[in-house]
C-alpha cells in the first residue's frame, strides 16, 4: 500500500476475531463487496449486499472475518457532507491480485 501512496486510516489486528455481527456492520457501509477465496472471486452489489449469503462469504472456516479485509473509500469532510449522495465504499475481503490491481491501479 505504501508503494502506491495509499493511506491506511485504521488497522485492526486479526487477534480481535471479528465475526458475523462485524461482517454485517461492514456490509451496511458498502455499495460493492468482493470476496476472494483462493482463485474464486464472488461479488455482491445492489440488493444482495446486506444478505446472509454475503456475510457467510466473508467468514472463514473458523467463523471469523477473512483477512485481509479492506474498506476502500473515504468519509466526506463536514463541509462536503451537505447535499452529497450516499457514500460509496468498496469492501474487499481476502486477497486477489487482479482485484487489487483493478481497485488500486
Amino acid at each position: 500500500m505504501e508503494a502506491r501512496g495509499i493511506e491506511i486510516a485504521e488497522t485492526v489486528p486479526a487477534s480481535r476475531k471479528l465475526q458475523r455481527a462485524d461482517a454485517l456492520d461492514l456490509l451496511k457501509k458498502a455499495s460493492r463487496v468482493a470476496v476472494a477465496k483462493g482463485r474464486k472471486l464472488t461479488e455482491f452489489s445492489g440488493d444482495n449486499i446486506a444478505s446472509d449469503e454475503a456475510a457467510t462469504a466473508m467468514l472463514g472456516t473458523t467463523g471469523n472475518l477473512r483477512a485481509p479485509t479492506l474498506v476502500v473509500g473515504r468519509e466526506p469532510s463536514a463541509g462536503e457532507r451537505e447535499g452529497l449522495a450516499p457514500r460509496k465504499k468498496t469492501l474487499l475481503v481476502g486477497f486477489n491480485e487482479a482485484l487489487y490491481s483493478e481497485v488500486f491501479g
